[in-house]
């Protein structure tokens, strides 16, 4: 037990040496990992997946130790220390930490954590949602002994609501493998774990069969696979043959396929209205199998959750013919839901028209609002921008038409990376666009070979592509520079990157992972070329490596014999002892013999020859040159010392003068050799033995160099608050956002550079305001900070990318693609702060008393509705509060009343518990779940005054509603006898008088907002911030039940009925007058005349 205790103390310890943060690229090699899992006990050894249902998130961790020590032992060491671990999850706008239990039962080997589905994610309904990246440490805040994972919404993942067709067992699909052609992968843009992989068919087999994961594809028999035949067959008839897969593209809210029958897009996959999932064809017409079966499919893969207006998703298909006149284009795109397919249709120069060009391929750049072609006719490629306006391409392009040189012969396709501007056109050549198609940089030159498939991952920025010769290649995004990493011999196969930057290689009944353990692509490549290299000294620590072309190499395989863009940043190895880092790539004419060259740091020096090796190194040396070449002689009598045929290719090395490259021996004293520096020849000169040094870089009789790639040189660390790699940052009118990293140098030997090590490169500059400050520590540690404002009444997104320039293609970050959006965040919210704050216990019971023992909350009458303006018995609303479908609807005599008012979530239901309403709908003051409302606040009447208290909440913390905010007030079931008084000063009421004539409504300074009301019962006010400030739609909505209402003094009642009754005597007895022809002027005269007579 003491050696445990000592061992848990020194791993403790170690936990200290690093900083608080996430640092990428540094490897450290713990001797212990975390093990976890969402259902059972955690395997060991397997990547973290874990699922979020609609029950709590329950996890169990165990802590497994490579020494003999049990797991229970550890957790108890740990636990009685009070360390715990603590889980934190990630995605591009949310970071939550949660802790695990501290207390052990008797029996527990792992700790365990119970989360709320509701402290994770509120919303429950189907919807593209980010899968969530979650990191398990030892210990909070600090960087040590912590294992990645991911969290995956089973719930609301759009495609896993569906059965896709019939199940297929895995012996069945097993049958179909015979007749695989090849295969082809897809993913969700938002949860790349999300993926399906399809089955192209050789035409002896029929059929539509599809694997579907939601673990990324780690585990064989994790996949469910579905046959999707017959759903095909009813769109298009029994009588076609030949049915197979040819593309397919999951985007975020539907499926499309490509068969060779046609192209099928399924429903919106957030509304599940059958069992299984329908799909519609696209017809092109005078489109045959044979042009579908060449057909392809190209998507611009961005995650769209919490979806802004200006994002929707666009498809392009393109076909390898050229079109007829009677076929209106080979290519052609749509926007979801893909219903109306236009043709690409593309305005060419008339250099490009007169030579019929195909258009490889049509992506639409959504951060540019613009189309891009790539064009390619027998003479040329092209890249061709134009603005979209109404969805269509203008005629007018949005740049100069952009050529590629010839040697770009043979174009493949082009694709942005993911969530991010970094444009890759690809074939015998990859080039590189970080500007909207407006220009091109070349990064590979392939010459004779062609990349036939390019595979991307968003998560670490990584780019793989595929030869056609099986070569694997890797870059990452925005960085000039790539490695061989290894070869695929599989015939049939296809690559796909998971949600944590994993590469898979899936094949036929086997899945496999590239990871520390396991390379799919074998042995790592060595990227050296063959031929000699001729070291060249600038300084101790500075070496130029000429490469020797041979002048009888033939033209078209000079190429192999030249240092070329993969080499940059590479080391270069001696067979021996040494290794220099290559900075930079030389490309020249002259001097002959040596057309490339490359500027190497030496890390490890390079070992001489010594006289046992060549006995050339014995007698002194006599430079002379002789034509093109140069002769070296030796002065010596001494037989021993001679050139040897092992000595051609080797270089002499004369400290302060040009190098000399051996290339033919003429006898045993006499050598011709090249000069690596002709300006600096000591012609005629004669160097005595140990003043000259002889370096072996031959190719002769096997190489006696190599080159790797250079370890990982550069650290990477974001900020605290900006965890993850693929952040979100929303920036509001008049806002602003700032990003903070820091790069830190870790080469052995490597000079820290005075340039800034981060290269900024803004996708749309032209949307955001954004300034860059970078500066040197104390320590060479590169500090960089980025600020974003939003100044135009614009909204979109824009990609952001920090790129260490100078990383090696080994390190897991060399590249962080924020993304900016000039928008409102979802997180943003308007709130109203009640005057008393009721705390939840008391909502629950129904019962909070004042200090008048007034009880200020009121629940509600079953289907209770407001009054109106009409009276208490006549309710006109058309919202219902507190709804029992299965109870009678009070206050419903009267037939206005009963035309009113209709549920919402209790709509068609019969019994209240139907209805489903979530604890958070039945305290919501949303009208949307005035139906599930059962308890108000309650006040005695009359209110007057009541202050309307606004706040401004967000993930930034909260802010007070004030000028220049303006908001407008509404009672959303029409009711009167309410009045809002506000502080109105000159500036003020200049807004309100131009805002007021615009919106019809009274618009309100809410600094001083108070409200108060003469009715009784139920008022429902919602609250608008006025347009114009924000790009925020905010809205609150409160409520206050006025009860305790006096009787109202009858006088007014008493005088209409007395009136009434005066005025119903009056006509009575006038109408009994007119019944017995009683005339009362006849009766007045009369009487007067009797009287007068008396």
């Amino acid at each position: 037990m003491e050696l445990l205790l000592l061992y848990v103390t020194i791993l403790l310890l170690n936990i200290f040496a690093f900083s608080s943060g996430i640092i990428y690229n540094n490897e450290v090699d713990a001797l212990n990992n975390f093990d976890c899992a969402t259902q059972g006990l955690p395997s060991k050894d397997e990547i973290i997946k874990l699922y979020l249902t609609s029950d709590d998130l329950r996890i169990e961790c165990a802590f497994q130790s490579d020494i003999n020590f049990p797991s229970k032992d550890f957790l108890s060491v740990f636990t009685s220390g009070g360390v715990t671990p603590s889980l934190r999850i990630i995605n591009s706008t949310f970071s939550g930490i949660f802790h695990f239990h501290l207390k052990l039962f008797s029996d527990q080997v792992y700790w365990l954590i119970d989360i709320p589905r509701e402290n994770i994610a509120t919303n429950t309904d189907i919807a593209a949602v980010e899968e969530w990246v979650v990191r398990i440490s030892l210990q909070h805040e600090l960087n040590s002994y912590t294992t990645e994972g991911t969290l995956l919404d089973k719930v609301r993942e759009p495609i896993l609501q569906w059965n896709l067709g019939t199940v297929i067992t895995k012996d069945n699909i097993e049958k179909i493998f015979p007749q695989l052609a090849d295969l082809v992968a897809t993913k969700c843009p938002c949860a790349n774990d999300v993926a399906l992989l399809g089955f192209l068919l050789d035409p002896a087999l029929n059929g539509v069969y599809l694997g579907l994961t939601f673990s990324g594809f780690w585990h064989y028999d994790d996949t469910t696979w579905y046959n999707l035949t017959d759903m095909i067959y009813s769109k298009i008839g029994e009588e076609h043959t030949q049915l197979s897969v040819v593309d397919m593209v999951l985007t975020n809210h539907f499926l499309v396929i490509l068969t060779s029958l046609g192209l099928f897009i399924s429903g919106d996959l957030r509304y599940p209205s059958t069992p299984i999932l329908k799909f519609s064809r696209a017809d092109f017409c005078g489109f045959e199998r044979e042009d579908y079966v060449k057909g392809k499919l190209w998507y611009n893969e961005r995650c769209f959750a919490n979806r802004e207006h200006f994002e929707v998703d666009y498809i392009t298909v393109t076909f390898e013919r050229n079109r007829t006149l009677s076929e209106s284009s080979s290519c052609f795109y749509s926007k979801e839901p893909f219903l109306e397919w236009l043709a690409c249709l593309p305005h060419l120069e008339n250099e490009m028209r007169t030579a019929n060009p195909t258009v490889v391929t049509f992506l639409v750049d959504q951060e540019h609002n613009s189309g891009i072609y790539l064009l390619h006719n027998k003479r040329k490629t092209a890249a061709s921008v134009h603005i979209l306006e109404n969805n269509k391409p203008r005629v007018r392009r949005k740049f100069p038409l952009f050529t590629f040189p010839s040697s770009f012969s043979s174009p493949v396709g082009m694709n942005f990376h993911p969530r991010s501007h970094f444009l890759y056109a690809y074939g015998n050549q990859i080039w590189l666009s970080i500007d909207g198609a407006n220009t091109f940089d070349l990064l590979a030159d392939f010459h004779d070979d062609v990349i036939k498939n390019a595979y991307h991952s968003f998560y670490n920025s990584e780019i793989i592509f595929v030869s056609q010769r099986g070569k694997v290649y890797l870059t990452k995004a925005g960085l000039l520079r790539y490695s061989e990493i290894g070869s695929i011999t599989d015939k049939i196969f296809t690559l796909y990157y998971d949600h944590m930057g994993f590469i898979h290689k899936l094949t036929p009944g086997r899945f496999e992972a590239n990871d520390s353990s396991n390379s799919i692509f074998g042995k790592a490549a060595d990227m050296g070329f063959e031929t000699a290299l001729a070291p060249e000294f600038i300084t101790l620590n500075e070496v130029i490596f000429y490469a020797y072309v041979p002048a009888n190499e033939p033209q078209d395989t000079v190429h192999t014999k030249k240092f070329s863009n993969i080499h940059l940043g590479k080391v270069i190895n001696s067979r021996k002892t040494g290794h220099a880092y290559i900075r930079k790539l030389l490309q020249h004419n002259i001097p002959e013999g040596f057309l490339s060259a490359v500027i190497a740091e030496v890390i490890d020096p390079f070992d001489v020859e010594d006289v046992s090796e060549s006995s050339c190194l014995s007698s002194s040396l006599s430079i002379n040159q002789e034509g093109k070449f140069y002769k070296l002689t030796l002065q010596t009598q001494s037989v021993v010392s001679s050139f040897q045929d092992s000595d051609i290719e080797k270089t002499v090395l004369l400290p302060g003068h040009s190098s000399f490259l051996i290339t033919s021996i003429v006898d045993n004293k006499t050598a011709l050799a090249i000069a690596t520096m002709p300006g600096r020849v000591p012609n005629g000169k004669t160097f005595v033995t140990e003043s000259w040094f002889l370096y072996d870089f031959r190719e002769r009789d096997g190489r006696k160099w190599n080159i790797y790639s250079k370890p990982c040189n550069y650290w990477f660390q974001q900020h605290d608050d900006s965890l993850s790699l693929s952040v979100l940052k929303y920036i509001d009118l008049g806002k602003s956002q700032t990003l903070e990293v820091k790069v830190i140098p870790n080469t052995k030997g490597a000079r820290t550079l005075e340039a800034p090590l981060l290269k900024v490169i803004v996708g749309n500059p032209n949307l955001l305001d954004i300034t860059a400050k970078g500066s040197f520590d104390n320590t060479d540690r590169f500090l960089m900070e980025i600020s974003a404002a939003s100044t135009v009444l614009h909204q979109g997104s824009t990609s952001l990318a920090l790129i260490i320039w100078g990383a090696s293609t080994d390190c897991f970050v060399t590249t962080f693609i924020p993304t900016l959006k000039s928008s409102c965040s979802y997180l943003k919210s308007l709130h109203h702060i009640p005057s008393t704050v009721i705390p939840m216990e008391n909502w629950i019971s129904g019962s909070y008393l004042d200090s008048q023992d007034f009880n200020m909350i009121k629940t509600l009458p079953i289907n209770y509705r407001p009054p109106s303006n009409m009276g208490v018995a006549i309710p006109l609303a058309d919202n219902f509060y507190n709804v029992d479908p299965s109870k009678p609807i009070p206050r419903n005599l009267f037939h206005k009343s009963k035309k009113s008012g209709k549920f919402k979530q209790c709509a068609n239901k019969s019994t209240r518990e139907q209805c489903n309403c979530t604890t958070y709908q039945k305290f919501s003051y949303s009208v949307t779940f005035s139906d599930c409302r059962e308890k108000v606040p309650r006040f005695k009447f009359p209110v007057m005054h009541y202050p309307i208290s606004l706040e401004i909440h967000n993930d930034y913390g909260n802010i007070p509603v004030e000028t220049p905010y303006l908001v407008t007030v509404v009672e959303v079931n029409g009711r009167k006898l309410w009045e809002i008084k506000d502080i109105v000063t000159e500036n003020v009421e200049r807004l309100q008088n131009y805002l007021q004539s615009m919106l019809r409504i009274p618009v309100y300074n809410p600094s001083g907002l108070n409200l108060s009301i003469m009715g009784s019962e139920l008022f429902h006010f919602r609250v608008s911030v006025v347009p114009g400030v924000t790009f925020c739609n905010l809205v609150e909505e409160f409520q206050i039940y006025v009860d305790e209402v006096p009787l109202q003094f009858p006088g007014h009642t008493l005088i209409a009925i007395t009136t009434a009754v005066v005025l119903g005597g009056f006509i009575f007895i006038v109408f009994m007058f007119q019944i017995h022809n009683i005339s009362l002027g006849e009766k007045y005269q009369k009487f007067i005349i009797r009287n007068k007579v008396n």
